[in-house]
């Protein structure tokens, strides 16, 4: 009687779920669709009256599920990228060209880095995005710098987890705030994946530990990313309620030019590293579109990172052993949006606002901070690092950086969207130039639904109860 209970639930569950149309499956059109939402209700609380000051109760709302949405992806940041990391050193065991693999993975790394901020300096050139702004000069920017003396030394880990402390006092009240440096937990992981390699035999029941927390993490991941499209509403309406269209008024023009360097990389260069590679575009643009739009709304690669090494290995036919390695590695140093085309703009619209001339040593100086500097801002994640860094090193007035936080929200989600896809792009580029991309499951139909073998997984138990009854 029991078997055939759970027959029955089973049979139930599916014909409930073939009831429901396949494209209200789909994850894309889930994202469109909060969006669409999430732009909605984003207007109405910025209508009825909220601000970031005082939100009203659809604003708060709206603030704390897109804030709590990031506050569980950010609370897998720092396992995932350790055990991830070892796993993807462990895995080149596998692959009989690692060092090439790795080699030519830094190498596209770096030229894609390159074609990006040459875009960026070619807008900000022929438009001139600083240019009769009208806007009125801010004070000294206080906020966090990047210079190259603090990524040297934050090489180094103050401890094992790379996380650090910091405690202010506010009217009597202490606050300590936890925070973890992404670039040293990159570093010991990676020092502890290649002492695992070369301890042998002894060191498998740890790289097997390593690989069941990595999937236990993956799989609470895969469940957090399941939600996004809820996450989504909650974002996309905060960012519409608190910035609105009124603040991008008087920074509109360099927000164009940013969203159309953004554009070139994502539907021009990529396209054309695809094709001449003599693979499908739109094969390739279907299989990663999922983590390109999680990516979107997130504004976070490493928080999409499960979910761009899915789409690389599943969709664009890229082997795990070399995915699982390569797309890690990008999603903390590979950023053609935030450390390319952005620091490139910026920079010469902070010169432009400030009249002050550039010349062709300070344009091949952002174009050399935009390759190497992504490196440089692993440890502090974040874009307005990366234009402090540059800025810094160009000699260039750093209060400008307040003149462009106002919309770096609203920005940085193009910017993560063409990191996620630069993620993808490289591994699958080459993969194909050492003939090893699985080209059939690159050139599969897609099922726009990433979650599909993870259903799969779980309904195996139900299928094994069918059978024995």
């Amino acid at each position: 009687m029991a078997t055939e209970s759970v027959v029955l639930v089973t049979s139930a569950d599916r014909v409930s779920t073939s009831r429901i149309p396949k494209w209200v499956r789909s994850f894309g059109v889930q994202i469109i669709a909060a969006l669409i939402i999430g732009l909605g209700l984003g207007l109405l609380a910025k209508y009825t009256g909220s601000t970031e000051e005082s939100p009203t109760g659809l604003g708060a709302t709206l603030k704390i599920i897109g804030s709590s949405y990031v506050s569980l992806l950010q609370a897998a940041v720092v396992p995932l990228i350790f055990t991830a990391v070892v796993s993807s050193i462990a895995n080149l065991r596998q692959v009989s060209n690692a060092a090439k693999l790795a080699w030519n993975t830094l190498l596209w790394f770096a030229i894609t880095a390159l074609i990006a901020v040459v875009i960026g300096i070619g807008l900000g050139v022929l438009i001139k995005p600083g240019a009769g702004t009208g806007m009125a000069e801010t004070g000294e920017y206080s906020g966090r710098t990047g210079d190259w003396w603090a990524f040297l030394t934050g090489l180094f880990p103050k401890n094992f987890l790379g996380l650090g402390a910091s405690t202010s006092v506010v009217d009597g009240t202490a606050t300590t705030n936890i925070s973890f440096n992404v670039l040293q937990i990159l570093v010991i992981a990676i020092v502890v994946g290649i002492a695992a390699l070369k301890v042998g035999k002894l060191a498998e029941p740890f790289l097997n530990l390593n690989a069941s927390a990595l999937a236990v993490i993956q799989k609470v991941l895969w469940w957090i990313i399941r939600i996004a499209p809820l996450g989504t509403i909650g974002l996309i309406g905060n960012a519409v309620a608190v910035y609105g269209w009124d603040t991008m008024g008087s920074l509109g023009k360099f927000a164009v030019t940013i969203y159309i360097g953004l554009v070139l990389v994502l539907f021009v260069v990529y396209p054309v590293l695809i094709k001449s590679h003599g693979l499908s575009v739109r094969q390739y643009f279907s299989g990663v579109w999922p983590a390109v739009q999680l990516g979107f709304v997130s504004r976070s690669s490493i928080g999409t990172l499960p979910l761009t090494q899915r789409v690389t290995e599943r969709s664009l036919g890229v082997p795990r052993a070399y995915a699982s390695f390569a797309v890690p590695l990008g999603a903390t140093t590979k950023m053609d949006g935030c450390a390319a085309i952005y620091p490139a703009v910026a920079a010469i619209f902070v010169a432009q606002f400030f009249g002050i001339q550039l010349d062709l040593t300070q344009y091949l100086l952002i174009v050399l901070v935009s390759v190497l500097g992504s490196a440089a801002t692993a440890g502090t994640t974040g874009a307005v690092v990366m234009l402090t860094l540059t800025l810094s090193t160009l000699g260039l007035p750093l209060a400008g950086v307040g003149l462009l936080l106002a919309i770096d929200p609203i920005i940085d989600m193009g910017r993560t969207a063409v990191n996620v896809a630069g993620q993808a792009l490289v591994p699958t580029i080459v993969a194909k130039r050492q003939g090893i991309l699985d080209e059939t499951l690159y050139n599969a139909p897609r099922t726009a639904q990433p979650f599909t073998d993870d259903d799969a997984a779980e309904s195996a138990p139900s299928e094994l109860a069918d059978t024995r009854a």
